[in-house]
């Protein structure tokens, strides 16, 4: 996704979610010094320890928040940055827009003296979520080559990795596209489509198609009939995982 075209107003629907970032954050221990790397508008940046932000698009770091450091304009895959000169590093829904992942995530263990948080998606659960599934299909072959397999990412960054599932709770407050699981209706509105990478990569006239037809499939009552139990459902698995690694 090209921020500096698509990025406008993403921080307004893309806060994070504070069960969500308590995971994120219990990931980096103790860590006093934590580089985030691809960090957007500054999204899950814990305010007790001291934070370097890396983010290339100029969009993304005018938007974050007055009571954050500056983002450093720098790619993931050239930081500019001392081997292991930071106690930490986080990369939090990013990995899948770097040019090389690999190359950047074996920069998140070069700066890192201790863990390596990655908040990725698992794109062998793509097929399993309505939107994708039913509405746009196309997206599952576009995230399937963008997103690297988990199993590159622990074996990329190497010593001792763990992957946690992370359940999407349902008032999710990150507008991420599997967020709206249990809210369909969201995804009618332009703004919330705006803030997510899922629609940018489409051919042109899909993401017309697709919101035409989830919107007369909520109006029949059609969507219900399929899917109207999640909306019962307090959290739901999309295949949001947590990869952390620790030196061996």
């Amino acid at each position: 996704m090209n921020y500096d075209e698509h990025g406008h107003g993403y921080s307004l629907h893309r806060r994070p979610d504070p069960r969500i970032a308590s995971r994120i954050h219990a990931a980096l221990g103790d860590a006093r010094t934590v580089a985030n790397v691809g960090a957007g508008s500054g999204s899950y940046e814990p305010d007790d320890r001291y934070v370097l932000a890396f983010e290339p698009s100029k969009v993304m770091r005018a938007q974050r928040s007055p009571g954050l450091a500056p983002a450093i304009s720098a790619p993931a895959e050239s930081l500019p940055l001392d081997d292991k000169s930071v106690d930490a590093a986080m990369a939090i829904l990013t990995v899948h827009h770097w040019r090389d992942p690999v190359a950047g995530l074996k920069q998140l263990r070069r700066i890192a003296r201790g863990a390596v948080a990655v908040l990725t998606i698992d794109v062998t659960m793509l097929p399993s979520y309505w939107l994708l599934a039913e509405y746009v299909p196309e997206v599952i072959e576009i995230d399937s080559r963008c997103f690297p397999a988990i199993e590159l990412v622990t074996d990329t960054l190497g010593g001792t990795a763990s992957v946690e599932s992370i359940p999407i709770p349902s008032d999710c407050s990150d507008g991420f596209a599997e967020a709206y699981w249990a809210r369909p209706e969201a995804f009618l509105d332009d703004d919330v489509r705006a803030a997510q990478a899922t629609w940018k990569s489409l051919p042109p006239g899909v993401e017309s198609r697709a919101i035409s037809m989830l919107a007369a499939d909520l109006a029949s009552g059609r969507w219900d009939e399929r899917h109207g139990h999640l909306r019962g459902q307090s959290s739901y698995d999309a295949g949001l995982v947590l990869v952390i690694s620790r030196p061996a």
